[in-house]
């Protein structure tokens, strides 16, 4: 009898859970879709009296907020494209190559882990400034061509594939760079997988460096270009809450798509001896 009360109790803290985490991006989309002025009303209405598009039609008309949108999909896209390459070579080098030095970098890398991100952003805006990538989509992109997250992960995953199925390929006559394209990165889908889902999701959220290195309005991000519309349309609950919406959206769906893969990537990798 103990049993099932206990598993009701945990269902019910647990549907409690849901629908607190759930209850503020449902009323972002209700108030995307109220009349200008509702969402502040009181007491505050949690469904619009009478739904309207005005404010998605605002957004993409007035505001051109479809080039936004568009800049934050090439961003996202290009830095999780080149942070696979990067991180699966790295990870991979640390994994199964031996050269001198190997485990003390290695080491180094988890001990910069430690060191929190904005303290480095300084010397390395001065860097891609003497660069000349400031206010371009290639200075937000380099910076996470590889990072230490990434090469762990493929590390810790990459230490599972047999030495014996790697030799078996060399004595065949098959170069490092074939091997690593023909044996390697399929061996490795489920945890790139994982990590271009983490890649995207953190570069399609991301506000610090855009907003430090893009310095031309026409070049923003959506939470860059989000952020701007506050000083102009503070008051403008509903159009805030329509490009909350257009920022969201994607990113959600697209965890709830391939929940399944990312979560295989994080279990199997931590598996790994």
């Amino acid at each position: 009898m103990k049993r099932p009360v206990a598993s009701v109790l945990l269902h019910l803290v647990l549907l409690v859970g849901g629908v607190a985490a759930l209850a503020p991006l449902a009323w972002m989309v209700a108030a995307s879709l109220m009349p200008t002025g509702e969402a502040n009303s009181f007491p505050p209405r949690f469904l619009p009296s009478r739904p309207t598009l005005v404010h998605y039609r605002e957004l993409f008309t007035r505001l051109n907020i479809g080039r936004t949108f568009g800049s934050s999909l090439l961003v996202a896209s290009a830095t999780t494209i080149v942070s696979l390459l990067f991180n699966s070579m790295a990870g991979y080098a640390f994994a199964k190559l031996r050269f001198p030095g190997r485990d003390r970098l290695f080491g180094a890398l988890l001990v910069a882990m430690v060191i929190p991100a904005p303290i480095a952003m300084l010397p390395l805006f001065l860097l891609l400034r003497s660069l000349g990538l400031v206010n371009s989509y290639a200075g937000v992109v380099l910076p996470a061509a590889s990072t230490i997250l990434g090469v762990f992960l493929i590390r810790q995953f990459a230490r599972g594939i047999p030495d014996d199925l790697l030799d078996a390929a060399r004595l065949d006559g098959a170069g490092e760079l074939k091997l690593y394209r023909k044996i390697v990165l399929p061996l490795l889908r489920p945890v790139l997988t994982t990590l271009a889902i983490v890649t995207f999701l953190a570069t399609w959220n991301d506000f610090i460096w855009p907003l430090i290195v893009l310095t031309d309005e026409r070049r923003y991000t959506l939470p860059v270009a989000l952020a701007s519309l506050v000083g102009e349309h503070v008051q403008d609950t509903e159009l805030m809450m329509a490009g909350s919406v257009l920022t969201v959206l994607p990113v959600l769906l697209l965890f709830l798509l391939l929940q399944k893969q990312y979560i295989e990537g994080i279990t199997l990798g931590g598996l790994k001896e």
